[in-house]
């Protein structure tokens, strides 16, 4: 398997304040990263980082050998890097169809298949974004982070406040993405057993450094070090 993703000795903030302290750890092609902690422990400043929504005050990323530090966020997105950030950000006053067609970029992804994936956003592909439920909108943006045919997948949160329905129809879909369709992912989430079991790899955050890494089966089989970890053992 080859390596997609790097991060070296990774320092990153917010203005001068630092949050990220010499963060390092790799990515193979296809491979999905659990990023667990607390809450507070740096994991969105880290997605953040890597979409160049924060301040980096040190160490390198670098995306199928592009070094992603050296270049604008606006500029990762062709680089390779699909970004579904905590506030979804889809574009409230288009609808659906215009969410996904206004950031399309060739390749395997495009709004039919996203409709393919989430129904319900096929039955409302003429809906406003402020129309949608909240796990609607979900959908609606890790679509629009698909059609733009990314090497890595960022989702930040992707279950946060959702019914339990829509929870398992977004599982089963991020599921699909990654095992099914081979799309390289890192995926924070308050659900640990949730995410370990459709992920390859784990890391832990505490206090901005990595603290623990392990391949997810294997920490998800030690209650008993998540419990540690993280406080929260189911």
């Amino acid at each position: 398997m080859s390596e997609l993703l790097r991060i070296e000795n990774l320092s990153a903030g917010y203005g001068e304040a630092v949050v990220l302290h010499d963060v390092a750890f790799t990515l193979g092609e296809g491979q999905t990263l659990a990023l667990l902690g607390r809450n507070g422990t740096g994991k969105t400043t880290l997605i953040n980082t890597l979409a160049g929504a924060t301040r980096q005050h040190g160490g390198s990323i670098s995306l199928g050998g592009q070094a992603l530090h050296k270049i604008a966020p606006h500029l990762r997105a062709a680089a390779g890097i699909g970004w579904v950030p905590q506030e979804r950000n889809i574009f409230k006053s288009l609808t659906v169809h215009e969410n996904l067609t206004a950031v399309e970029r060739p390749g395997k992804w495009n709004p039919q298949r996203v409709y393919e994936m989430f129904p319900r956003l096929a039955e409302r592909k003429t809906n406003l974004g402020t129309q949608l439920s909240g796990g609607e909108q979900q959908m609606l943006a890790v679509g629009r982070a698909l059609v733009l045919n990314p090497r890595l997948l960022l989702l930040d949160e992707p279950l946060e406040g959702l019914a339990p329905i829509i929870v398992e129809e977004l599982l089963r879909a991020i599921r699909r993405i990654t095992q099914d369709e081979g799309l390289a992912a890192i995926i924070v989430e308050q659900h640990p057993q949730a995410i370990l079991a459709i992920s390859d790899e784990a890391v832990v955050l505490d206090h901005g450094t990595i603290v623990h890494t392990d391949s997810a089966a294997s920490l998800r089989s030690q209650p008993q070090v998540l419990d540690r970890l993280l406080g929260v053992a189911r």
